[in-house]
């Protein structure tokens, strides 16, 4: 019953974040270049969104994966290994995904007021 829960609050999530990005990224106001991109990239605020964002799937997903591999038949050791690898990976995915928009940096040639 628990990973139903997580299923449905994840996807309850998804669908926020997902609306939040096609607005912010896809539909925006005027036109989007590279620059507006790096803008965002760099306000700590949209690293934590992306952040969640990023959560968000890995959580949906795994939780999906698991409920797919569990639904049919009784747990099998093969399924627990199935199961115990899928975690290792979204956790890897977590932590990578994690690092990759905390260290990004703007470059120098943004941070100078004009």
């Amino acid at each position: 019953m628990r990973i139903f829960i997580i299923q449905r609050l994840s996807a309850i999530a998804l669908v926020v974040f997902l609306s939040l990005h096609m607005i912010v990224v896809h539909y925006p106001p005027g036109h989007l270049d590279f620059s507006r991109v790096l803008e965002r990239l760099a306000d700590p605020f949209w690293k934590a969104i992306d952040i969640a964002f990023l959560f968000s799937v890995l959580l949906h997903a795994l939780a999906g994966t698991y409920a797919v591999l569990t639904d049919i038949e009784r747990v099998t050791p093969l399924k627990r290994i199935l199961a115990g690898v899928l975690v290792v990976l979204g956790i890897i995915g977590a932590v990578y995904g994690t690092y990759t928009v905390l260290s990004f940096q703007p470059p120098a040639s943004m941070l100078i007021v004009h």
